[in-house]
């Protein structure tokens, strides 16, 4: 079981919410937590991992911006997240077999890890506004920064050592750069580690990968028109504020990129300003609508 976070860590957050306006799920100013420390656990993955602050406080704090694989498979939900990452990154048929594939991807996803490590062996940097990044509800995560002790971005440098996409969830930086120049910065840098061949990049049969992503794209709009056309149960109804990104997902017509870009765009004050998210317009809000909350 991943651990949550310490009680003394809980109460404070408990403080932290109580003094949000009604409809706000976090502080929306990102919050600085200086000389950090890395714990090791059995769990962690490149872009999700336990720290602990210089109070002792402990947080699972879930990198924006990118997405390693998937080195831990407990259910389906993993394995079909890890056979998008193989897919995008044209390594389904590495090895000659899925199989092999998959060995190969949970290697890499390690090695995401191992890297993480190296680069947090000394004290960092974390900068969070503490909006929840469960992935699927069960744990409690944390969208963060890191920024490393050399005064790296821990993001950046996964993606330029070829070990993660630029992928994900979204915002300002500490450094000032906008939701989308962080986004467009990463996917250059991204780029130039493709050209490179480094990380999982020298795994990539550049001959398939387009039709690997295709394929991606059509099973995606397969499930999204299974679930349109799969009524919901009229009582239920989520909480757009703080809904985890697979409930997210239950809704009709949403996949992990619009899911993705509604949790970007948090808080929410009114239901109908989720249409300030790109592809969510007014005629999916009408269906949307009787399913969505503001509050528990």
């Amino acid at each position: 079981m991943k651990p949550l976070i310490s009680q003394h860590a809980f109460i404070g957050l408990i403080l932290l919410f109580a003094h949000q306006p009604a409809g706000m799920v976090a502080a929306d100013e990102l919050q600085t937590l200086q000389n950090c420390r890395l714990v090791e656990t059995s769990w962690a993955d490149g872009d999700s991992f336990l720290i602990q602050d210089e109070e002792g406080n402990q947080y699972t704090i879930r990198l924006y911006g990118v997405d390693c694989l998937e080195s831990h498979v407990n259910d389906t939900t993993d394995a079909r997240r890890l056979r998008a990452q193989r897919r995008y990154f044209g390594i389904s048929k590495y090895g000659g077999s899925t199989e092999s594939s998959i060995s190969a991807a949970q290697r890499l996803g390690k090695q995401a890890s191992l890297a993480v490590k190296q680069e947090l062996k000394n004290p960092f940097t974390v900068h969070s506004a503490f909006a929840d990044a469960r992935g699927d509800g069960k744990y409690k995560r944390f969208y963060g920064f890191v920024t490393t002790g050399n005064g790296d971005d821990l993001g950046e440098k996964l993606v330029r050592l070829g070990l993660a996409r630029a992928f994900g969830v979204y915002r300002k930086t500490p450094d000032g750069k906008s939701r989308e120049d962080y986004r467009e910065w990463l996917k250059d840098i991204e780029l130039q580690a493709a050209k490179r061949g480094v990380g999982i990049w020298a795994a990539t049969d550049w001959d398939s990968l387009p039709a690997e992503r295709r394929k991606d794209r059509e099973d995606n709009a397969e499930l999204e028109l299974a679930t349109r056309n799969q009524p919901l149960d009229p009582n239920f109804k989520i909480n757009i504020n703080t809904a985890a990104r697979d409930e997210l997902m239950r809704l009709p017509g949403i996949g992990e990129v619009l899911a993705n870009r509604i949790i970007e765009r948090r808080p929410y004050k009114t239901i109908d300003s989720i249409t300030k998210v790109d592809g969510l317009g007014p005629k999916t809000l009408q269906t949307l609508k009787p399913h969505l909350k503001l509050s528990d």
